[in-house]
């Protein structure tokens, strides 16, 4: 067996510019492997709003556009979806309707989050499907459980959740996108002792631990990976005289299992300042952190030999 490379993103959350450089990063670096660790959709829907008169409104980023042919309303709702959310050709009628009902848009949301990861889906298998390289994505906290029937529509893009999945002849990989509670209550955060009994239902499948790879959206508790501003009872920063206030804010089962079983590698994300490398043990530890906001893509190559990583490195672009 050779060598097999790996590019590990995540945190993307919606942004079509990211997802698409994450795909080109395949054929960029040479890697085997494209993995994304979760957190995948958006936050928001933009509305386009027909005006009735020929023309649309809608606003991105503090800034309002009037449109007037279907090229710009073409190139509008590409702006919103590189920058992670998701356009809608509303009227003003439908519009009024949907603000005076939040289960309708909660709903529309659902619908419009659903199709916008089928089409992502549908854009990976075409660039993909013929070049070797294997494509694996996680959801993550933030991402509603209803895309997962997304992934069950792909022959191609492999969604690991909850699986023991072989990478290549050596290395196995287990995934969870869930995480320990957060303040917002995402649909993916649950109790430490229910993430440990997710993890441990894994690890009992692993054949050969000391190949594995641990695919967690959490990183692990106190490991300098999952650093994140502390927030005071309103839900505000804490803010000291030298700056913003830091705190841990990983999970204490996944820090558990990697100090227990030892993975070869173990690739995390949710925390996007924490970007950097720790050993727990033998186990190499990482967070790429995240700019999606940004339209940047952070991501980490990772070469695995058969019984070591053999190197490892931060990107960013």
């Amino acid at each position: 067996m050779g060598d097999t490379k790996i590019f590990y993103a995540t945190d993307i959350h919606g942004s079509e510019r990211t997802f698409i450089k994450f795909l080109n990063a395949g054929k960029f670096y040479g890697v085997n492997v494209l993995l994304m660790g979760g957190d995948i959709t958006g936050k928001m829907i933009v509305p386009i709003r027909d005006q009735g008169d020929g023309t649309y409104k809608s606003r991105l980023l503090g800034t309002e556009y009037i449109l007037k042919t279907e090229s710009e309303i073409q190139e509008i709702e590409k702006n919103i979806r590189f920058n992670g959310y998701y356009p809608y050709r509303v009227t003003e009628t439908e519009k009024q309707e949907l603000d005076a009902n939040p289960q309708r848009v909660d709903e529309l949301f659902s619908k419009l989050m659903i199709a916008a990861t089928e089409r992502w889906l549908h854009v990976a298998e075409e660039r993909l499907r013929d070049t070797g390289i294997k494509c694996y994505i996680t959801p993550g906290n933030d991402d509603r459980l209803e895309i997962d029937q997304a992934f069950e529509k792909s022959d191609f893009v492999v969604n690991p959740e909850g699986r023991v999945v072989q990478i290549d002849d050596y290395h196995e990989m287990i995934s969870t996108g869930y995480v320990n509670m957060t303040p917002w209550k995402a649909p993916r955060d649950i109790p430490e002792e229910e993430l440990q009994k997710k993890i441990d239902a894994l690890t009992t499948q692993v054949k050969n631990m000391g190949n594995c790879i641990f695919n967690f959206h959490c990183p692990p508790f106190d490991s300098g990976l999952d650093a994140a501003p502390k927030l005071d009872a309103n839900m505000k920063q804490v803010i000291s005289p030298s700056g913003v206030v830091m705190a841990p804010a990983g999970s204490t089962s996944v820090r558990k299992a990697i100090e227990v079983h030892q993975p070869l590698l173990s690739l995390h994300g949710h925390i996007h300042e924490s970007s950097g490398f720790k050993r727990i043990g033998r186990t190499l530890c990482l967070n790429p952190g995240s700019e999606y906001s940004e339209g940047v893509l952070r991501g980490a190559i990772v070469t695995l030999s058969k019984d070591k990583v053999k190197s490892y490195l931060l990107t960013r672009g």
